[in-house]
């Protein structure tokens, strides 16, 4: 009943045990993974993984990291993909400013352009945003339809900003850093926001939870991450995992493209 809704399955990290982790996961109790594929580089692996598990979907999209080389003909190559109905949301996109990987005005740029591809596609976004705070906010106020749902990944800032990205109809996805000392910032988001609007995640394999802290993350760790946001709430974490599979279910599985919804796999 546990749910990954982001990691990254495609990357090198997990090429010598991929298959082994995923089926770890499952053997530990996941019924759903998300896996992002944030460049060009990964989308054919992408699509490779969530049509030989079907308790993994994907999303992909252009990481701020590599906006600068977003271009008309990606755009098209993107779309192409986007045509598998295993594909369930547009992501990870934003803005991240702490790295600057890419300039400042392309990463703002390669996001505004890619939320316009999201709206036509009927997928709900995947946003990544890092010292990004009040650009990101502007941007989505005025370039996203709300009515699509999305996701404010790898959720970092504050309460204040939490409760505008809420506003906005996002969902806020709690990692594994929750489980850190240092997570009181975080801990009164969570403490906040419905339940209707959380979820959680890995970001495998960056950010293991504590007490893997520093090693290689991988899905099955969000348990951890789900038995610390049920602490904070105050509830069981069966009955937290199931809030959460739901709240899955509902921004991603069940979204109508056009073809009709798309009913979640059946993994016990």
């Amino acid at each position: 009943m546990f749910v990954d809704s982001h990691c990254h399955l495609e990357m090198e990290d997990f090429q010598k045990d991929r298959k082994e982790v995923i089926e770890r996961s499952l053997r530990q109790g996941l019924q759903y993974m998300l896996t992002v594929g944030t460049d060009e580089t990964y989308f054919k692996k992408v699509v490779e993984i969530i049509n030989s598990y079907p308790a993994v979907y994907g999303a992909i999209g252009i990481h701020p990291h590599n906006s600068k080389d977003y271009n008309p003909q990606l755009e098209k190559t993107i779309g192409a993909f986007l045509k598998d109905k295993r594909i369930v949301a547009y992501g990870e996109i934003g803005l991240d400013f702490f790295k600057n990987y890419s300039p400042r005005e392309s990463q703002i740029h390669a996001f505004q352009l890619q939320l316009e591809v999201a709206k036509r596609s009927r997928l709900p976004a995947i946003i990544h945003s890092r010292n990004a705070k009040d650009e990101t906010i502007q941007i989505l106020s005025k370039d996203y339809d709300g009515n699509l749902g999305g996701v404010i990944h790898c959720y970092s800032y504050d309460l204040a900003a939490a409760k505008k990205f809420l506003d906005m109809g996002f969902t806020l996805s709690i990692p594994g850093t929750i489980t850190y000392k240092n997570s009181h910032s975080l801990t009164d988001v969570v403490k906040f926001t419905p339940i209707d609007k959380l979820l959680a995640e890995t970001d495998a394999p960056f950010l293991a939870p504590h007490p893997h802290r520093g090693k290689r993350n991988e899905p099955s760790f969000v348990r951890l991450t789900i038995e610390k946001i049920a602490q904070i709430k105050g509830k069981g974490v069966e009955e937290i995992a199931m809030d959460l599979k739901r709240n899955f279910e509902k921004l991603f599985l069940h979204k109508d493209r056009g073809e009709g919804a798309e009913e979640p796999a059946d993994q016990g």
